[in-house]
């Protein structure tokens, strides 16, 4: 996932090791996209939430 949203994103992305299942993309401090209770989320809908965190994060700074 940190390839893709490099990638597709041209973001710096970071992996950090979590707990046995766990799956979260964070931007900034804030969970953009997780694992449901079963299912990790599609690659789209990952790109989706994580392109709408950093326009909201750029809308911040304004």
């Amino acid at each position: 996932m940190a390839a893709l949203l490099e990638r597709e994103l041209g973001v710096q992305a970071e992996l950090v090791e979590g707990g046995l299942g766990e799956f979260a993309v964070l931007v900034g401090d804030k969970v953009a996209a997780k694992k449901g209770l079963l299912f990790f989320p599609p690659d789209k809908k990952v790109l989706a939430a994580v392109r709408k965190a950093l326009a909201g994060q750029a809308g911040d700074q304004g």
